[in-house]
């Protein structure tokens, strides 16, 4: 059996973080050893979220150099800008991080500045691995830092990397268009996501300047090799997690919607955490909620001769904490679903 090893997590009251631990304490090979939270320091998590009654989880303030002694890895759950110094200390302090902002994500630091601002840890940025371990699996495995993805990368990324990979669609003129629920906002009060202005709405935000898009481009150039650009258009649906994103290419050549099929389950077949729909059905949020499966249809649309692929996933668990998880029994050698084998909750 593989020794156990001990986590944090920095920002543990967010959506991110009370996912994380909710996730954690089922993992047979993790100890949870401290959970930080600037808001509510010096309380119990259950004080914050009744759900945890019965586990004793207490918020504490950071302090990199004391908690760096407690835990073999760390899970940042910070704004972008803020995780980047934080990351930073504690690998100065020799423990492995793995990063849910945006802060290493991309690789280059010019293209984070032109869409997030200033970067002040350019010498680290190099050593950070993209977290997608369907993609990168062999690297994340040797990885200090890993920039973990976002939640609409990750349903794109992994609805176009058969395609892109095998040259079976152009590389140009892809349509990305994705529905998100709210908790994708994060947990802060923002009048945009209040009841009022969400419930019985629906909407597009963000068209041609979401933050996500170099992510996206930047791992489906590498995937393609040669430049690619998307139109993204995200939308905001109201309901509380979830991702359905619905991806339209020109195929390079002719084949039907089980080739097209064929091949997603030939690039997949390893993989514990991708499910292949059969042809003519389609992924539902409802049926990966709380879980850490990505369910994914393919066809060719004989009329218009495009190929519309469908991706869905809960964009708090493989959209973030969960694959975040996933990353780390990758970089300890543990099995990939170790705290992440549950199926979605149903209703």
């Amino acid at each position: 059996m593989p020794q156990k090893i001990k986590v944090g997590i920095v920002g543990a009251t967010g959506y991110t973080g009370v996912e994380l631990a909710r996730l954690l304490l089922n993992h047979s090979h993790v100890d949870l050893s401290f959970l930080t939270s600037q808001q509510y320091s010096g309380q119990n998590l259950s004080q914050v979220y009744p759900a945890f009654e019965g586990h004793d989880l207490a918020l504490e303030e950071l302090n990199v150099a004391l908690m760096a002694k407690r835990v073999d890895a760390v899970f940042l759950c910070l704004p972008h800008h803020e995780a980047m110094n934080t990351a930073k200390s504690f690998l100065d302090k020799g423990v492995k991080v793995l990063d849910l902002s945006a802060d290493f994500r991309l690789k280059e630091a010019s293209t984070y500045e032109k869409w997030y601002g200033p970067h002040s840890q350019k010498e680290i940025l190099k050593e950070a691995v993209y977290g997608l371990p369907e993609l990168h699996r062999a690297q994340i495995k040797k990885a200090k830092l890993v920039a973990c993805p976002g939640c609409y990368p990750t349903s794109i990324i992994l609805g176009l990397a058969p395609l892109l990979s095998e040259k079976l669609i152009s590389s140009e003129d892809i349509i990305c268009d994705s529905k998100s629920g709210v908790s994708g906002a994060g947990r802060s009060a923002k009048i945009e996501t209040l009841f009022c202005e969400v419930n019985e709405s629906f909407k597009p935000y963000n068209i041609g300047k979401h933050r996500h898009t170099p992510e996206i481009e930047q791992e489906l150039s590498q995937l393609a090799g040669q430049d690619t650009k998307i139109l993204f258009s995200p939308h905001l649906v109201p309901m509380d997690r979830g991702i359905l994103s619905t991806i339209y290419a020109k195929p390079t050549r002719k084949l039907s919607s089980k080739d097209f099929t064929d091949c997603f389950k030939k690039f997949y077949k390893n993989e514990k955490f991708i499910r292949i729909l059969p042809v003519g059905s389609f992924p539902a949020t409802a049926s990966v909620r709380g879980t850490n499966f990505c369910h994914i249809s393919v066809l060719l649309d004989a009329r218009t001769g495009r190929v519309v692929v469908c991706s869905a996933i809960d964009n708090l668990t493989k959209g973030a904490s969960g694959q975040a998880i996933q990353a780390l029994n990758v970089m300890h050698g543990f099995s990939e679903d170790l705290g992440l084998s549950n199926t979605a909750l149903i209703p």
